[in-house]
């Protein structure tokens, strides 16, 4: 069974209330994000644009928001996020906006209510440095991009 989170959300502006992020499937990882937007943005080709999304949250300390890439999008029309996944802290209380770029060879149009993006949300481990001689030997060694064919 999936782990259930209650986070609090605040729509930026009354007209958004109807574009709360959610669930497509009973086995869905991510809700999709809508696009709070007037009218229609369009995205020419190798262009790209912050979309807002109309909603703020509020997350629990230990957990992130990814804000992922719709698979459609990218298969289809070949527009995909920029800085993916896009990083939503704990401590950010700002819109969630999305930057789509757009890499197909047609303008990509974006309208009001549009699922432009995934959120998924995914526990977070703090790091502390721990400074040593040496590391301890694996296989792969300091093998790098494409050592491995």
């Amino acid at each position: 069974m999936a782990a259930s989170l209650s986070i609090p959300v605040c729509f930026v502006r009354e007209s958004g209330r109807d574009l709360l992020p959610a669930y497509q499937t009973e086995g869905a990882s991510g809700m999709d994000l809508r696009a709070d937007i007037e009218g229609e943005l369009v995205i020419p080709s190798l262009g790209r644009a912050l979309v807002p999304t109309g909603i703020s949250v509020a997350l629990p300390p230990g957990v992130e928001g990814q804000v992922r890439p719709r698979s459609g999008l990218a298969a289809r029309h070949g527009v995909t996020c920029l800085n993916s996944p896009g990083t939503i802290d704990s401590d950010y209380r700002g819109e969630i906006r999305v930057i789509l770029v757009n890499l197909g060879a047609e303008p990509f149009s974006v309208g009001r209510g549009d699922r432009i993006a995934q959120l998924v949300f995914t526990p977070v481990a703090r790091a502390t440095w721990r400074e040593v001689e040496t590391l301890d030997p694996t296989p792969r060694g300091e093998g790098g991009f494409g050592h491995t064919g």
